[in-house]
C-alpha cells in the first residue's frame, strides 16, 4: 500500500497531509503531543510504582500495576482515536470532500474536548492536601475568572473525576458513528 500510513506513528503524518481541515491538522499536532506527554507520565509513574513496590511480592500489587497501565490506555486511546479514525476514513476514501472536512473538524473538536475533560477530571480528583517529600502540600485555592467553576469541581466527590473523560470518549464514538 503505497499511500497507506502503516500503523500508529504513520497515521499522524498521513492524516495531517490528507485532511483539508485546519482544526483537524492542529489537533494532529497538539493531540499527538498531549498523547505523548500522557504516555510519558504514565510510563514514569509505572516505573516509580514498580520501584516503590519491588521488594513486595505479587498478588494485589501486580493487579495495581496492571490497573495503572489500563488507566493509561483509557487516557491515551481517546486522544489517538480522532487521528486514527480520520486516517482510516481517508485511506478508504469514504465520503465526499465537504463531508470529509466536516467529519475531520468535528472529530478534532471532540479530541480537544477529551483533552480538556482529562484536565477537568484531574481538578476533580485533586485531594485537599497530600505529603510530598515529607512536607504537607495543599491544593491552591480557586482564584481568577474560573474560581466558581474550580470551587464547584473541588466540591465534587473524587470518584466523579471519571465522568467527564468517559462522557467525551463516548461522544467521540457517537460523532464517528453519526458521520461515517
Amino acid at each position: 500500500m503505497a499511500d497507506g500510513y502503516r500503523g500508529l506513528f504513520g497515521a499522524f503524518p498521513y492524516a495531517f497531509r490528507r485532511s483539508d481541515s485546519w482544526t483537524f491538522r492542529s489537533y494532529v499536532v497538539l493531540g499527538g503531543l498531549a498523547a505523548g506527554l500522557v504516555s510519558l507520565f504514565v510510563a514514569i509513574g509505572l516505573v516509580v510504582l514498580i520501584a516503590n513496590t519491588a521488594r513486595i511480592g505479587g498478588g494485589s500489587l501486580t493487579l495495581s500495576r496492571s490497573f495503572y497501565v489500563v488507566v493509561g490506555l483509557f487516557l491515551v486511546a481517546p486522544m489517538l482515536a480522532p487521528v486514527l479514525l480520520v486516517a482510516r476514513r481517508h485511506r478508504r476514501r469514504q465520503g465526499d470532500a465537504g463531508g470529509q472536512r466536516r467529519y475531520d473538524a468535528l472529530l478534532a473538536v471532540t479530541g480537544y474536548l477529551f483533552v480538556v475533560s482529562v484536565y477537568v477530571g484531574v481538578v476533580i480528583s485533586m485531594p485537599e492536601s497530600w505529603t510530598l517529600d515529607g512536607e504537607l502540600v495543599r491544593r491552591p485555592p480557586p482564584s481568577g475568572a474560573f474560581a466558581p467553576v474550580v470551587a464547584f469541581l473541588y466540591d465534587l466527590p473524587r470518584l466523579a473525576a471519571v465522568v467527564p473523560p468517559a462522557a467525551v470518549a463516548a461522544l467521540i464514538v457517537a460523532v464517528h458513528r453519526r458521520l461515517r
